[in-house]
């Protein structure tokens, strides 16, 4: 009986947290280059033959690869990412990798993210554009010119976001380890005037959290049982 209640409660703990994916999911649903949070459980298996018991691991995030959808703004200063590749940009946290292209041009010239942290080029370094000459022009490759001069290019990069990974904002990737510049891969560009969208599909998020929460409801339920027995159990042995 003591066994049952522990294999519950790792239920328990494992659809909480998918719980919590599911939720955040939904939430960002309309994020600009978010991209969806899964989770992947494990059977932990303790004893040997009849004695064996299988629990469910606490569970690892990851983020899906898809991409999202391209929307065409218009504005030269919208870029969305083709391929697998992701900008990078400077904050309080280090380099930061994001799908989110909304980018703007301060008054010295620097190119920042919708927050206002500095877009990186592939070398890692802050971009700098001239403010007098107006919205650069984008290269497929990610070149930036005014007028007839090459001035920049954004920065692509390859990184792995592992099991785990920690978000900065709503979709920012802290990378842990070294971030890779994109270099000569026609399989990763940059569209201008167009905003990646969330790879979330809404309907199938609140499908699968309305699964969750009956699972999670069927869990609580077993545990109560669970609980009553033990209660029937003790008085049972208590009056003899």
């Amino acid at each position: 009986m003591q066994n049952g209640l522990y294999v519950a409660l790792s239920s328990q703990i494992a659809l909480e947290k998918r719980l919590n994916t599911i939720a955040d999911n939904v939430a960002n649903a309309s994020t600009i280059g978010y991209r969806a949070t899964g989770v992947r459980f494990e059977d932990v298996v303790t004893g040997l033959g009849d004695k064996s018991l299988s629990f469910v691991s606490s569970g690892d995030t990851y983020m899906s690869n898809a991409s999202g959808p391209l929307r065409e703004t218009g504005n030269p200063f919208d870029f969305a990412i083709k391929g697998d590749a992701w900008f990078g940009i400077e904050t309080p946290a280090g380099v930061v990798m994001t799908r989110d292209g909304r980018f703007s041009l301060t008054e010295n010239g620097e190119l920042v993210s919708i927050e206002g942290y500095p877009v990186l080029d592939a070398g890692g370094a802050p971009i700098q554009l001239d403010p007098r000459n107006g919205p650069p022009r984008a290269g497929a490759d990610g070149s930036l010119r005014q007028g007839d001069n090459l001035v920049g290019a954004l920065g692509l990069y390859n990184f792995d976001p592992g099991a785990n990974f920690v978000r900065f904002g709503n979709s920012g990737i802290v990378p842990n380890g070294e971030p890779e510049p994109v270099v000569d891969r026609i399989d990763a560009g940059v569209a201008q005037g167009f905003l990646e969208e969330s790879n979330v599909n809404p309907m199938l998020e609140i499908t699968r959290l309305i699964m969750v929460q009956r699972a999670f409801e069927n869990g609580a339920a077993m545990i109560r049982a669970t609980e009553s027995s033990y209660g029937e159990a003790i008085k049972t042995l208590g009056s003899k």
